[in-house]
């Protein structure tokens, strides 16, 4: 993924209001971030920890969208799987609910999935980040399988929040 700027993030959101997107806490370290292995930038809200955001490109545009989630401190202790990268996890996996785009949204619509509690899909699948007992089971897929799969899960969620087919 390329990488972008906080003015990029804010406007990329399709599921929040620009002045809720223009509120939200971006991480400031964004030239640090290890863009090219990233299928999505995500990140949990310092300031609010019951939300998380997450934005990637689709069809050469940013696409983000504003999640709630559990506390850090409310994980469970169970092992649980990620929905996108398919990674297991002992406590590192949230339930995270993003509001449907428009009207549905507005009307109090909102689709869920598992997600790596620390929003490091694209790391897990790439060996960059260990998820200790359990983590990534052995695959015969390549590594470009696993990360075009992540890819395609992550979209078919966004495709949920936007409603498109």
């Amino acid at each position: 993924m390329r990488q972008l700027s906080e003015q990029e993030i804010r406007a990329a959101f399709v599921n929040c209001t620009k002045g809720a997107a223009k509120r939200l806490t971006i991480p400031h370290d964004l030239d640090e971030q290890p863009w090219d292995d990233l299928d999505y930038f995500g990140w949990r809200d310092p300031q609010a920890p019951d939300r998380a955001y997450l934005v990637t490109e689709r069809d050469g545009h940013a696409r983000a969208v504003a999640l709630r989630c559990p506390s850090t401190s409310s994980w469970q202790t169970r092992r649980s799987m990620c929905s996108v990268c398919l990674t297991t996890h002992t406590g590192g996996v949230s339930l995270m609910v993003a509001a449907k785009a428009g009207k549905a949204g507005q009307q109090g619509n909102s689709v869920g999935a598992y997600l790596c509690s620390d929003l490091a899909c694209s790391l897990y699948v790439r060996g960059k980040r260990d998820a200790g007992m359990g983590g990534r089971m052995p695959e015969s897929l390549t590594l470009e399988e696993k990360i075009g799969r992540t890819v395609k899960n992550l979209d078919a969620f966004l495709d949920k929040v936007t409603g498109r087919r």
